[in-house]
């Protein structure tokens, strides 16, 4: 009787820790690059399937044409704040697969900024007009080994210049794409 009541209590600690919840991490960073860019990034676990991730770094990008006498890269300072719903944590566990640093399918709202503080460049006199982007994004990050991470995301949304600011008559805006492929490092 003593042997089949452990049993059964041992069989029933195993069901309860397996029917659990997944979380995300409480915090996790690291540092990525992109196609043009290196960035800094922190996530911080708000409730179990979200975190918010905020972001310090430079994005780049290509300009030329006839008034700068060639093509160029300019790599401009960018601050992020994004929050990401982690939906498939739970099905990423019940399969047996890894979900350390928030390894899993996320839906996020992406929220940029980039200031015109200076500019990274071969050419001189460059300015970026202070921007604003706001873009819900579809994405997935995935841990290659213990330290180093993979992400790619793509996202349609809008971004607000602020032009009046650099010397133009109005402010406008446009659609703004985030279409992101990264390799990071996670510490």
């Amino acid at each position: 009787m003593k042997k089949a009541l452990f049993t059964f209590f041992f069989c029933g600690l195993i069901l309860i820790g397996r029917s659990q919840n997944a979380s995300v991490e409480l915090s996790t960073t690291g540092l990525q690059t992109g196609w043009f860019g290196v960035w800094l990034h922190n996530e911080v676990k708000i409730i179990p399937s979200m975190a918010l991730r905020s972001e310090v770094g430079f994005d780049g990008g290509i300009y030329g044409g006839s008034f700068y006498g060639g093509v160029g890269l300019v790599m401009t300072p960018v601050l992020v704040l994004e929050p990401r719903w982690y939906y498939n944590l739970n099905r990423r566990i019940s399969k047996s697969k890894n979900i350390s640093g928030n390894s899993a399918n996320f839906l996020s709202l992406r929220t940029s900024y980039n200031p015109d503080w200076f500019i990274i460049s071969k050419f001189d006199n460059i300015n970026v007009v202070d921007q604003v982007s706001i873009v819900p994004t579809w994405g997935i990050k995935r841990n290659i080994k213990k330290h180093l991470t993979f992400e790619i995301g793509i996202g349609m949304g809008y971004r607000h210049y602020f032009a009046k600011s650099a010397g133009y008559l109005e402010n406008f805006g446009e659609l703004a794409l985030n279409s992101h492929l990264r390799i990071g490092y996670r510490f």
